[in-house]
């Protein structure tokens, strides 16, 4: 595996950040009294151990993170706090990070997102560079479906979808999440010219477990960009979907519960379950792995094929990562200026082959179960290790950063550019890195990653150039079609609308009454504003006989008698509506038993034959009840013009 190939060094346990400390601190005088200060401090106080020192002076800006468990991190690595205003050491945020932000950062500070790394964590994008990559390597990038952008590529997708019409085409926004916007269909012809998204063919038969679809969230760490390097954690999640699967036909397209597996779609699943002990709807990628052995899968062999999949994901989008990280951090030589944990969502297809989703460059970290606590908070754990924030001196690097600006005001522009030492810093953070990698392994580079992932890297670049200009051409063409569609369909409406002629006179008003609106508001009043409408009167009145009326006539025709039954039959119906509806079941047995019984059992009913008393006062019990029941269920409420409710009965046949 990858672990097996790296150069990591055993960690020093005496080093701390003063081997950053300028050659001045570490030759100048000791002050007199300051020996006096230090034989007064307790013995516990100036020999503290190793945990309580790290963290000193490194402070995290959290101004921009939601998540709790990463506060808690901060507070477990002893680290502070701070606000965007000051020298903070890390700026951790949850949104994309703009050009300027990179920009006003120093030498020592560093930031959790890659500019540029959209390329592969928006669906379009990523979409983009992985069909580049299949064009010129259609061997090695086989690993994504199938997949047009629209509406750009509106017309290729028409075509492909006639030639193959048992095809199932699943349609995604371009920036959308948490399963939201997500639409199969058989067909495209309802997709619209102006609809913006991917369109990518369906994974119509997934490998499953125990009948259920399930997808893989796996953890990607890119500690830095130039030279890149890639880790990826050992443990993840498993997703499971909440539904049984089945192939796509005309009637499972709308159950998202069956085809989507993201969380917080199937978190709102009657059918949820967050068993713990491997049987749960959410679980460890460690329990997948043992679950694979038991089936004498070759474990090694797919995981060292989704390690490939994750480099050569990131790899499509290396020249333009390169190119921004390089604008935008010129001056960066003591510590990589950026690192990004990524989520790749994985699923396997029948041959057990990795499947890439997409990739997500805000994972979620919430801990709302048990499951998630344990899985992120060991990873941020593990990472926050790697970054080895508290061997920078950023006090020093400070000091250099205002000395060069003093020189560069007396003596003119020259600037010192030191190539060795800027390589002899990032050889010993990439050392101190892969001694405190945790459970994270090393995926890129490896002693045999040139020859394996070298032709990637010398791709022709003018295709980046090329692939933008065909889209754009595609694109332009497409929004002229769109245009064309769209005045046709205007002029076929305006034949089909005849004007309305001008009425001479009046109409009567005995004979016809035309309802005018109680209360009109304006268009723009209604779509920005967030206050409760007004409710009028009729109107409520109307909804509240309405209501009435239906529940009549749910009740008189048997409907929630069929629902329950059909429910119980298919042993999908909850306690507590088997506890509520329970009368259906006594008036089923008492009608078989009357049945059945034949003459002495009516009799018993109602003259209280003394050889069946017990049968019969059972019967006669549940009659009675089922009488009070048909009254109750013959009352609705009727709302007259006054707006006076009044109770009236229905009788069997009809309104009384």
């Amino acid at each position: 595996m990858a672990s097996d190939s790296t150069t990591s060094v055993a960690p020093n346990e005496n080093s701390d950040s003063s081997i950053w400390s300028s050659d001045y601190e570490n030759n100048r005088p000791i002050a007199k009294n300051a020996t006096n200060k230090l034989s007064d401090v307790p013995e516990k106080k100036r020999h503290c151990p190793p945990s309580e020192k790290k963290g000193k002076g490194v402070s995290i800006c959290l101004t921009h993170c939601r998540y709790d468990v990463i506060r808690k991190m901060v507070q477990r690595f002893n680290f502070k706090e701070a606000s965007e205003g000051e020298n903070w050491n890390m700026y951790w945020t949850d949104l994309s990070i703009t050009v300027e932000r990179c920009k006003e950062m120093k030498r020592f500070q560093k930031i959790n997102h890659f500019p540029g790394m959209l390329e592969i964590c928006r669906k379009d994008l990523l979409a983009r560079n992985l069909n580049r990559m299949n064009r010129l390597f259609p061997r090695d990038y086989n690993f994504f479906p199938k997949t047009w952008c629209l509406p750009a590529d509106l017309g290729d997708a028409m075509a492909y979808s006639r030639l193959r019409r048992n095809k199932t085409f699943i349609l995604k926004p371009d920036a959308g999440s948490q399963g939201r916007g997500i639409v199969i269909t058989k067909s495209l012809k309802d997709v619209r010219p102006c609809d913006k998204g991917i369109c990518q063919v369906y994974i119509a038969r997934p490998f499953l477990i125990d009948g259920y679809k399930f997808d893989l969230r796996v953890y990607a760490l890119i500690t830095s960009c130039d030279p890149l390097r890639i880790y990826v954690y050992d443990e993840g999640l498993v997703r499971f979907a909440t539904a049984k699967y089945k192939e796509p036909n005309g009637v499972n397209f709308t159950n998202v519960f069956m085809h989507l597996t993201n969380y917080a779609v199937n978190k709102h699943s009657r059918m949820y379950n967050q068993d713990l002990d491997g049987a749960g709807s959410k679980r460890k990628l460690s329990w997948l792995k043992n679950h694979l052995l038991g089936l004498n899968y070759d474990v090694d062999a797919i995981w060292c094929r989704m390690d490939d999949v994750i480099v050569k994901t990131i790899v499509s989008a290396y020249p333009v990562l390169k190119h921004s990280y390089a604008a935008c951090f010129p001056n960066h030589d003591v510590v990589p200026a950026c690192c990004e944990l990524l989520g790749v969502d994985i699923i396997f297809d029948k041959r057990m082959n990795p499947q890439v989703l997409e990739v997500n460059h805000s994972p979620s970290f919430h801990t709302d179960t048990q499951l998630d606590c344990e899985v992120k908070e060991a990873l941020l754990s593990d990472m926050f290790a790697m970054l080895n924030l508290d061997k920078c001196d950023k006090r020093r690097v400070m000091r250099e950063d205002r000395k060069r600006i003093r020189e560069r005001l007396i003596h003119g522009h020259k600037d010192h550019q030191v190539p060795c030492v800027e390589v002899k810093c990032f050889d010993q953070h990439f050392k101190n890195e892969m001694a405190a990698r945790g459970r994270f392994r090393l995926v890129y580079p490896l002693h045999n990653s040139s020859s394996v992932y070298g032709r990637f890297f010398e791709q022709n670049l003018n295709t980046l150039y090329c692939d933008t200009a065909s889209s754009r051409a595609r694109e332009a063409a497409q929004n002229a079609l769109r245009d064309e569609m769209q005045l046709k369909a205007r002029l076929e409406a305006a034949k089909r609308i005849s004007p309305i002629p001008k009425q001479s006179r009046p109409p009567s008003q005995g004979l016809s009454k035309t309802r005018k609106p109680l209360l009109t508001i304006k268009s723009s009043e209604a779509r920005n504003s967030f206050e409760p409408q007004p409710i009028i009167e009729s109107e409520e009145k109307e909804r509240l006989r309405g209501l009435a009326e239906r529940e009549h006539l749910l009740k008189s025709h048997g409907i929630v008698e069929l629902v329950y039954f059909s429910l119980k039959q298919n042993k999908a119906i909850r306690p507590e509506d088997a506890r509520k509806y329970c009368i259906f079941e006594k008036f089923r047995n008492a009608s078989q038993m009357v049945n059945k019984g034949g003459g002495p059992y009516i009799s018993d009913i109602f003259g209280g034959i003394d050889g069946k008393k017990g049968v019969g006062r059972e019967v006669e019990a549940v009659t009675r009840q089922s009488e009070r029941v048909h009254n109750m269920n013959s009352i609705y409420t009727e709302i007259d013009r006054r707006g006076n409710a009044n109770l009236k009965l229905l009788s069997t046949f009809g309104v009384d």
